[in-house]
């Protein structure tokens, strides 16, 4: 019987995977998968052969995500779908997560059309305590700036990176940051083929006064929770995903992957941070089942 080709997708910036998931060759291989490699867009690579196409460390996707959104078109089958792809890449997606009624943070939306002036962008940002500063279609945690609202230093900082952005045609976001993030962690939770694998909780990685570098890959400590009712929040809000993706495609969606990060906001309820379907860490390595269980749902997925 002839394997079922799989081509995990990765980045110039990336070539070999995140942290963690060095085994992941080797045991789609026991599961009978014929497995490789290859950069999103070398120009050697023929996508026409390349069987299904996972998608994995695309971190440089944000530098160029027309070009990205194009790839995603050529191979016979990429997961996750393209179209997910496209909505999940650029963080608008929060706005339609809170019209279901997701509690997201609230955001300032700075859209370069609009030509703000330094005083204008000044008076968008909030009167009091820290803000985050941050591009719409962004990896990781690139190009995020952490300030204090009261220091006039700071506040500077955040304009000059805010109109820096919007030069280059960039959206920008303001958002409060959230004291919570430093009181209880954010918690990440890792649903592969629509169930529940793993969860972490990750310390906070913002300081004030700090940007993270464009090429930057943080390193966050993680630890393996075991949380109820975090889970409960977590198909709370994988349910209201779903809904949307139906309004948007007119179907449902399967995931293979889907990473989902959360606060607890310290009152029994929670905000959602992010939902990453695009070129999410799913922190292998936090776990000794998480590895298995992503190449058991690749391999499913290969061998419908």
């Amino acid at each position: 019987m002839t394997k079922p080709k799989v081509t995990l997708v990765t980045s110039a910036d990336m070539p070999n995977l995140y942290p963690g998931e060095e085994g992941l060759l080797d045991a789609l291989s026991e599961r009978g998968v014929d497995a490789r490699i290859a950069v999103w867009n070398d120009p050697d690579q023929d996508w026409d052969r390349a069987g299904i196409c996972v998608v994995r460390s695309v971190s440089d996707y944000a530098k160029d995500r027309r070009a990205f959104l194009e790839w995603t078109k050529r191979p016979r089958r990429v997961l996750n779908h393209p179209d997910v792809l496209e909505w999940n890449s650029d963080k608008h997606y929060l706005t339609g997560l809170a019209a279901c009624g997701l509690p997201t943070i609230e955001t300032v939306w700075l859209e370069p059309e609009t030509n703000l002036s330094k005083i204008q962008i000044h008076t968008r940002f909030p009167a009091y305590g820290d803000f985050v500063v941050k591009p719409a279609v962004s990896s990781g945690v690139r190009d995020i700036g952490r300030y204090t609202s009261v220091d006039p230093y700071q506040r500077q900082a955040a304009i000059t990176q805010a109109l820096d952005l919007l030069s280059k045609g960039r959206t920008v976001m303001a958002q409060r940051y959230l004291e919570e993030i430093d009181l209880h962690g954010e918690i990440s939770l890792v649903f592969f083929n629509g169930l529940v694998s793993h969860a972490v909780e990750k310390k906070a990685v913002l300081h004030p006064a700090s940007v993270t570098e464009s090429e930057m890959h943080v390193k966050t400590e993680t630890k393996e929770i075991t949380d109820a009712m975090a889970w409960q929040w977590g198909e709370q809000i994988r349910a209201a995903i779903h809904s949307y993706v139906r309004d948007r495609m007119g179907r449902d969606e399967l995931f293979l992957f889907n990473r989902v990060d959360l606060v607890p906001d310290g009152k029994g309820s929670f905000h959602v941070m992010e939902v990453s379907l695009v070129d999410a860490d799913l922190y292998l390595g936090s776990s000794e089942k998480a590895l298995s269980n992503f190449a058991d749902a690749i391999a499913m997925r290969a061998f419908w």
